[in-house]
């Protein structure tokens, strides 16, 4: 039954493809994925920056997304929250939608819901070239990236801090991206919990040449504990919006 409700809204009509807003069908070539090929080397892949929306100014974000393209961060996150998953709502695929043509970046997003099946042709309507769901949401997890495979993205899966790599390991082969979740998934500017490095380390272990994103409280001086554990995507929000500069502040977290 479980598989069969993901199965429900992941499979698309091949007759009528969904249309992407910049009038790309999902079968068409998106433009970012070279930032998103993972090395095929056991080589662990070069440091990207992913600047958190959550912590922009909602009110501009035209402004936004031009200030961390001249930053150097190459990708812009976008923390989707229910209000059911996690107590917080933030926004939904409209949101991105209104973003993309005004951006040229990789645009990262982060379902932090309870049926991540529902959201995935929304999100991938709206322009998203990478979404990442959590295996504690309720649904089959190798179903979810099928799907988001299917539609023409890539594809991470999430852990939050409690969850041990072992719920993930399974699934490495078949996604292009891990997500350790470094604070507790819900709200932005908490603290970095360091009981997250061990899994980090893990999962790089298991998965030399794989993206491991991590998300939450990410600064220059936790940058540094993060990429020695092995993470090479690192989300960043409050450190990022809240610099006089930054680009220094993207400089800081790529030479930490």
């Amino acid at each position: 039954m479980r598989q069969q409700a993901c199965e429900k809204y992941v499979q698309s009509d091949n007759k009528n493809p969904i249309r992407l807003n910049d009038n790309r069908s999902l079968e068409e070539p998106r433009g970012n994925y070279a930032l998103t090929v993972p090395a095929k080397e056991n080589v662990m892949p070069e440091t990207i920056i992913s600047a958190s929306i959550l912590n922009s100014d909602l009110s501009d974000l035209r402004t936004t997304a031009k200030t961390v393209e001249k930053s150097g961060a190459g990708w812009l996150h976008f923390d989707v929250m229910d209000g059911e998953f996690v107590e917080n709502i933030t926004f939904g695929s409209s949101v991105l939608a209104a973003v993309k043509p005004r951006s040229a970046e990789f645009l990262d997003v982060h379902l932090m819901v309870t049926h991540p099946q529902r959201q995935i042709k929304l999100f991938a309507a709206a322009g998203a070239d990478n979404i990442t769901f959590h295996v504690e949401s309720d649904c089959d997890p190798a179903e979810v990236i099928r799907g988001i495979h299917a539609l023409g993205l890539k594809a991470g899966i999430a852990v939050k801090p409690k969850t041990p790599a072992e719920a993930i390991l399974t699934y490495l082969a078949d996604v292009d991206m891990a997500l350790v979740m470094t604070v507790e998934p819900g709200y932005g500017g908490q603290g970095f919990m360091p009981e997250t490095l061990p899994k980090i380390r893990e999962l790089r272990k298991a998965a030399p040449g794989l993206h491991i994103e991590v998300d939450g409280g990410i600064n220059a001086d936790t940058a540094k504990l993060v990429k020695e554990a092995g993470a090479n995507v690192l989300v960043a929000g409050t450190f990022l919006f809240r610099a006089e500069d930054m680009a220094t502040a993207v400089k800081s977290l790529i030479q930490a």
